[in-house]
């Protein structure tokens, strides 16, 4: 039988991750809190807090910042506090909306000194700044992991793929086959609508924020694209918990 193996938010983009055991999806929109925060480069095209979704080459990110990888994250909802840890310093606790100067001094030495310069923290109320603009939860398949890990020879940490919900008891890429079709989590049902294409991010240890897997060229090797995973969009409101069944409707 399938189930929900893990639920994973990332409050600021790119910068950490947190493991949930619970979480309520509501319709038409992300997992609460996910990319709720981006940090903006010097580079970005706006002025000030963004109006609109904003494409991710305005912020700072994984595939370029690989130190940023290894990052974790723990949200407070109430205060919108977060604790960010990282092997290399300090932990470190902030309102990211208020506390930007602070966040951004703490990225610093984990982002390359020949990018433009992280700038500021920008937010929407009811836009996550996802790689996608549509209000997607990215859905991966455990099975299609370690079937890349094996043909790669190693574990590959669900982490490299910051998805949102893990599921397992799918067969290998099953995902992929569920396009157009809705399942149900939990109390919640999901669309699943299209595959995710994966970028530099995935080659990077999320223990180390070392890059040491070249998993783009082993997707393609062995499979002829570098997807893994699909977006689904919530169409029905509902809480999901780790270990709830998933069914095919």
């Amino acid at each position: 039988m399938s189930h929900l193996a893990h639920i994973v938010r990332h409050p600021i983009k790119s910068v950490g991750y947190e493991d949930l055991q619970n979480a309520p999806l509501s319709e038409g929109r992300v997992l609460p809190f996910d990319r709720h925060w981006a940090v903006a480069h010097e580079a970005a095209e706006l002025k000030g807090q963004p109006t609109e979704w904003l494409a991710k080459r305005n912020f700072v990110r994984g595939a370029a910042g690989h130190p940023l990888m290894a990052v974790r994250a723990r949200l407070d909802e109430a205060s919108e506090t977060v604790t960010l840890s990282h092997p290399d310093a300090a932990d470190i606790t902030l309102r990211p909306a208020q506390d930007g100067a602070a966040l951004i001094d703490w990225l610093r030495p984990f982002w390359p000194e020949n990018r433009p310069a992280a700038a500021q923290v920008v937010s929407l109320e009811d836009q996550a700044m996802t790689d996608v603009p549509e209000p997607y939860v990215a859905v991966l398949n455990l099975a299609s992991l370690h079937d890349l890990g094996q043909r790669m020879g190693r574990d590959l940490s669900i982490h490299r793929f910051r998805g949102n919900l893990w599921v397992d008891g799918w067969a290998p890429f099953e995902e992929f086959d569920l396009i157009g079709k809705t399942i149900r989590i939990g109390a919640a049902e999901l669309q699943v609508e299209k595959r995710i294409t994966r970028c530099q991010a995935t080659t990077v240890n999320p223990e180390t924020g070392r890059s040491d897997a070249d998993t783009l060229a082993a997707l393609e090797a062995a499979y002829g694209h570098r997807d893994l995973g699909v977006y689904a969009r919530v169409v029905k409101s509902g809480m999901v918990a780790v270990n709830d069944k998933v069914e095919i409707l």
